[in-house]
């Protein structure tokens, strides 16, 4: 494996439901390396998408640690961690979650707004970005003039706006038909060949598991498998 970008050690995650106490996570520890593509699989309710989300710092765990390029999150205060996130994690979810009212150009936009990175440079940057996921042409379209498969390109484009290190993406293609997964699925494995980020995807899609360099799979909130295609 290549140097690690993401280090999860004895990470736990509880919900408290009244009197029960529900345990999502027991105790994961996992290294994942620069430019891995890294499939997470596991049938519904083991913790997939809590796992990502813990990774990500869009929760936090019960305890334990979380290293992403060597900085330990969750020692980070509130609005520090906000900005790590935006600047060195990037998300696509099932739904593509764009604003209705603004267009492709303009949703992505906002996340280099948020932190006052809209300089020229970036500018370019997301023109190059909506090139590279075959958007060029539609940068003028709102949400609503947009095919479902476009919308979620928009949505890849917008994961990769600020160049992060880490690409998060949690069913990506469960939104869209078999043509445009595979479609999607092949985008994003073209993205992280040219930009050596490192992709980790929570996905039931057995084909796109088959092209990931590495899977795990959980089962009961554990690590139940963890192997490297050959």
């Amino acid at each position: 494996m290549s140097k690690s970008i993401i280090s999860l050690q004895n990470i736990y995650k509880n919900y408290d439901n009244g009197p029960q106490k529900i345990e999502v996570l027991k105790g994961i520890n996992l290294e994942i390396g620069e430019a891995e593509v890294v499939v997470v699989m596991g049938p519904s309710g083991v913790g997939k998408s809590t796992l990502l989300h813990i990774i990500g710092a869009l929760d936090l765990p019960t305890s334990g640690e979380v290293n992403i390029t060597g900085q330990n999150i969750f020692k980070l205060k509130n609005e520090a961690l906000a900005r790590f996130r935006n600047a060195s994690i990037g998300f696509v979810f099932q739904f593509h979650h764009l604003l209705p009212e603004f267009t492709a150009l303009e949703n992505l936009q906002i996340p280099a707004m948020m932190h006052n990175f809209l300089t020229k440079e970036k500018k370019e940057y997301i023109q190059y970005i909506l090139e590279e996921v075959g958007l060029s042409h539609r940068l003028n379209h709102k949400p609503g003039e947009l095919s479902g498969g476009e919308q979620q390109r928009v949505a890849v484009a917008r994961a990769l706006v600020n160049n992060p290190k880490v690409i998060l993406a949690d069913e990506p293609t469960g939104n869209l038909d078999k043509q445009n997964s595979e479609a999607l699925y092949a985008l994003l494995l073209e993205l992280n060949e040219k930009l050596k980020q490192t992709l980790v995807i929570v996905t039931h899609n057995e084909r796109m598991a088959s092209q990931a360099s590495r899977i795990i799979k959980l089962d009961d909130g554990r690590i139940a498998e963890n192997y490297v295609r050959t």
